[in-house]
């Protein structure tokens, strides 16, 4: 485990310092609003958001008529990720042990994943697998979460902050997109991610449950920091927006999920909040304190917790030291610990009115303006805005 923690760390201070970076046009987000069947992307306070709707079927076409060509850039990035740390060797295993995650995931995704791969002419064994690699690869997501329950808000209601930090290699940070999903049957929600991943790494749903995923590095349960019998998480995710209205019920979906690796999923409903700290082993909850919940890389709970020290998180927890924060607070808190290049995205999310605050962009994005997205009013349906297999892009 002590290997594995001073790999992330030197592979963290590598690309900090060796891979060039500056914010500029090439940053510009590469999208072209448009509609495809059921489908819309279109820019919202100037940032992109795709619509999709329907089947599983439908909406991987959909997806992939409005962002082939940015998807194909995101399918390119691992490859550009371990060439610059000189482990293109890597490669083949990272495939091989995505492959054999593919039978875990739910039939309706694969459907949607082969979808997506027919209509923007791709390999679907290579989508696959960059859907599932995050579970295989563990060497760098870091990501933190504040989230303020009702009694500590200025709103009156929850307010849940969270930056996602990841390393951009000269692509991420301008393939953030915005997709709002409106399933057959299921909750509709959002997902903050990138065209071609089809699970969620934050997002909430029209119940207001929203979650965010964190990954950790060592637990004291012995358990494997891979198990290929595991659900990709990603998916599991993806699956609580959809079924999901309480942090109990996702408890209970999580619990009942065979799981792959370590991480912390920071979970917030309408009315309270917690963070499931979850192994292949173990599933544990560990509630708010005093209104507060804050998320870093490290288990916290007695099971599972092998070192306490985090900055981020003494920061994020000092939060319990104000009377009640709002919106201004919180983007503060984010911002005192965002990792500069590597925090490529930044949000805030509020169950209560359905509203997502979103800077995405040039990082570190804690610096950039959020922009307010009324979810409420990208939750309902719509008709069908074409023809079947129709594309229209402006």
């Amino acid at each position: 485990m002590a290997t594995r923690r001073t790999a992330a760390v030197c592979l963290v201070l590598a690309l900090l310092f060796v891979w060039p970076f500056s914010a500029s046009a090439e940053d510009a987000f590469p999208y072209r609003e448009g509609t495809c069947d059921k489908g819309e992307l279109k820019y919202v306070g100037g940032l992109p958001v795709l619509i999709v709707q329907g089947t599983p079927e439908e909406m991987g076409r959909q997806q992939a008529g409005l962002t082939a060509d940015a998807a194909r850039d995101v399918l390119a990035y691992p490859r550009k990720l371990l060439a610059a740390i000189g482990r293109e060797d890597r490669w083949p295993a990272l495939v091989e042990m995505s492959r054999r995650l593919k039978p875990q995931i739910a039939e309706e995704y694969v459907d949607e994943l082969n979808a997506f791969a027919a209509t923007a002419g791709l390999d679907p064994e290579l989508l696959i697998a960059i859907n599932t690699m995050v579970d295989a690869y563990r060497d760098g997501l870091a990501c933190s979460s504040l989230i303020v329950e009702p009694d500590r808000s200025k709103t009156g209601g929850p307010l849940f902050g969270r930056n996602l930090d990841f390393f951009p290699v000269g692509v991420l940070q301008r393939l953030s997109l915005v997709v709002v999903y409106r399933p057959e049957g299921k909750h509709a929600f959002v997902s903050v991610g990138f065209p071609g991943m089809l699970g969620c790494f934050s997002g909430m749903n029209d119940a207001g449950l929203a979650v965010a995923t964190h990954e950790v590095f060592v637990t004291r349960d012995g358990a494997p920091m891979f198990d290929p019998k595991g659900t990709p998480y990603t998916f599991s995710l993806r699956r609580i927006l959809e079924e999901c209205t309480t942090l109990e019920e996702a408890e209970k979906l999580l619990r009942s999920t065979p799981r792959t690796t370590l991480q912390s999923l920071a979970v917030c409903d309408r009315r309270t909040s917690g963070v499931l700290e979850l192994t292949p082993r173990n599933v544990v909850l560990r509630r708010s304190e005093r209104g507060i919940a804050a998320c870093a890389n490290h288990f916290r709970t007695e099971p599972l917790a092998r070192f306490l020290v985090s900055r981020r998180y003494r920061i994020l927890s000092g939060a319990r030291r104000l009377d009640k924060l709002g919106l201004d607070d919180v983007a503060r808190k984010l911002d005192e610990v965002n990792l500069g290049r590597l925090t490529i995205q930044t949000m805030i999310f509020e169950p209560d009115p359905l509203v997502l605050h979103l800077a995405i962009g040039s990082p570190p994005t804690s610096r950039l303006p959020l922009v307010r997205l009324e979810l409420a009013e990208l939750f309902q349906p719509t008709g069908s805005r074409g023809s079947p297999g129709q594309v229209s892009v402006r």
